[in-house]
């Protein structure tokens, strides 16, 4: 059962690395790229629980329906507009290949043993950093916002908009006085984003200049925007995979730490 595991989450953890380098210059991962990850990861899933059945196949099934579980939920997350297509592919790949931890890591095993879960949670516990990155980034350059707007986002130029990669954090009207500008309400933002609409995003703006026309001479009278950035989940993914592969679980490593355990 360990090899099985093994090969899958070496297949695994290549996919995601070469994942995170498309996500993180093209902001997109095509389908094709987790093909080669699932002819050897599914594979080795099948071996993998074979084994656990004839060892214990109550284990065998509670595994599996833990897979299921999660992969229906990062599923509809992907639907709601909650997840990128490609971070919920990938959360969900890593439940169907590598459900167990296939070795034991340094902090030990936590008590679920469900490794996808240990994934996520170091995943965004690992992507907390990035609020904290940009805000030093806006404080380091004398950029100013209301909060929490300098944790989430940064200003570039209004004319060079196009070249970046984020969502427009601000809205701009004409009026009497001028150009009047406010950001966006972050509940407005959310629920836009759950909605999947109402949202700008910088590459629309480059691949459709001719639909903003209005918005893109706006963004060049304002001489600058302030757009939301963060690192593609997809990277926090695979620091999350390869952290709980070879250390563990985070966040039950706090939880221990608090406990005094």
């Amino acid at each position: 059962m360990i090899l099985p595991l093994l090969v899958g989450a070496l297949a695994i953890g290549a996919t995601l690395l070469y994942a995170s380098v498309l996500d993180l210059r093209d902001r997109r991962v095509p389908v094709r790229t987790w093909y080669p990850m699932l002819a050897v990861g599914v594979p080795m899933a099948i071996l993998a629980y074979a084994g656990l059945v004839t060892q214990d196949w109550m284990m065998a099934v509670q595994y599996l329906s833990l897979s299921l579980v999660f992969s229906v939920i990062f599923y509809l997350f992907a639907v709601m507009h909650l997840f990128g297509g490609a971070d919920a592919y990938a959360l969900i790949f890593i439940a169907i290949c590598v459900p167990l931890f296939p070795a034991r890591p340094l902090l030990g095993y936590p008590p679920l043993g469900f490794l996808p879960f240990s994934v996520l949670t170091n995943a965004v516990i690992l992507n907390l950093v990035t609020p904290l990155g940009i805000a030093l980034h806006n404080l380091y350059r004398g950029h100013r916002a209301p909060l929490p707007y300098p944790f989430f986002g940064f200003p570039v130029p209004g004319a060079e908009i196009q070249r970046t990669f984020g969502f427009v954090m601000e809205e701009f009207e004409d009026a009497p006085e001028g150009l009047r500008r406010r950001f966006i309400p972050i509940r407005t933002a959310l629920a836009r984003m759950v909605r999947g609409e109402g949202r700008i995003y910088t590459r629309d703006l480059r691949e459709h200049p001719e639909k903003y026309r209005k918005e893109l001479a706006l963004y060049r009278r304002a001489g600058q925007v302030w757009i939301s950035y963060g690192v593609p989940f997809i990277v926090p993914i695979t620091a999350g995979f390869l952290t709980a592969l070879f250390v563990g679980d985070l966040l039950y490593a706090v939880m221990r730490m608090a406990a005094g355990a």
